[in-house]
């Protein structure tokens, strides 16, 4: 079985782990990743969503974080702060440092971000074929208004800085017009047997993927059946503040709002949470199959559950 994936950072690493656990060896997954949250910090190009899914598949995550590295030390960031240079609200800390500085260097050399990815995993060994969604440059910005007026910041300081306290009036993800998927990204979409969209966030996650042209189309026109599991319970984020990007493009904070704005014509099924069993129906009367079932990823073989009920919906729904 050939499995695709679009994928973000946290939520979307964790729910990997656990599909690679439901699956066979003999089942090869290729998983999208967003490359909108990338930065480049210190002279150098950090990739939070690639390296995340990196790391989490391959032993080497910040397990209570969710991000950064296991074993960290931060002696680069304490020394950077005393030459006073910044920002200090972004952490890196020196293995993840190593990192960035192998990928800068690569790119620089002129290998593709695509190569460079390659290259990295073969550190890693994640058990997937790992693509970011372009090699072009990509960048979510989010539009706010605070005491110094109305401006675009990156969504990272949004995010991380800002801690999301601050109304996001839009989200662009600058650049995204232009891109082109990478290689081999719309061959993936276009031969899977089955393709997933994680409990991501829907809005600068998988949404900032499907803005690069052609892959919202080749997901479309996917022979495939496409199933998403929602990162919404209960009406709330399970992690992180996605009812504020959720907000900024007039969706509500809902499992059955996020099925709805991606539409019939995007996937074929979703899954929900038991608490959002109420909105089973109102999801399956827009023409998208809708099961509730337990959606927190606990661990990794409550993951691997959800994976298995999300490959069983797709089987169901195969066009």
């Amino acid at each position: 079985m050939r499995i695709v994936a679009l994928a973000g950072g946290i939520g979307g690493a964790r729910f990997l782990r656990g599909l690679r656990a439901a699956v066979g060896p003999q089942d090869e997954i290729t998983v999208i990743g967003n490359t909108g949250d990338d930065i480049h910090l210190y002279g150098l190009k950090v990739c939070p969503d690639l390296d995340t899914v990196m790391y989490t598949l391959g032993g080497g995550i910040h397990e209570e974080q969710g991000w950064g590295r296991t074993d960290e030390t931060w002696s680069i960031k304490a020394e950077m702060k005393e030459y006073g240079v910044g920002p200090e609200w972004f952490g890196l800390g020196d293995r993840d440092f190593a990192t960035h500085l192998v990928r800068s260097q690569m790119l620089t050399a002129g290998y593709s971000l695509s190569q460079v990815t390659e290259a990295l995993c073969v550190r890693w060994k994640p058990g997937v074929r790992l693509l970011p969604m372009s090699d072009d440059r990509v960048e979510t910005h989010v539009r706010i208004t605070d005491e110094q007026g109305s401006r675009a910041i990156h969504f990272q300081e949004y995010w991380v800085r800002l801690h999301a306290a601050v109304d996001a009036e839009a989200i662009v993800p600058v650049g995204a017009d232009t891109a082109k998927p990478a290689p081999g990204v719309l061959e993936a979409i276009a031969e899977a047997d089955v393709i997933l969209f994680p409990p991501s966030n829907p809005v600068v996650s998988i949404g900032t993927i499907l803005a690069v042209p052609g892959i919202r189309e080749a997901v479309a026109a996917a022979p495939a059946p496409v199933v998403g599991l929602s990162p919404i319970i209960g009406g709330a984020p399970v992690r992180g503040m996605a009812d504020k990007v959720l907000a900024a493009v007039g969706v509500e904070a809902t499992a059955e709002a996020v099925a709805l704005n991606y539409g019939p014509e995007l996937i074929d099924g979703w899954l929900v949470d038991t608490v959002d069993e109420a909105s089973v129906a109102a999801v399956e009367a827009a023409g998208i199959a809708c099961r509730a079932v337990p959606l927190l990823m606990t661990d990794v073989e409550a993951t691997a559950e959800m994976a298995r009920t999300a490959l069983a919906l797709a089987e169901q729904v195969r066009k």
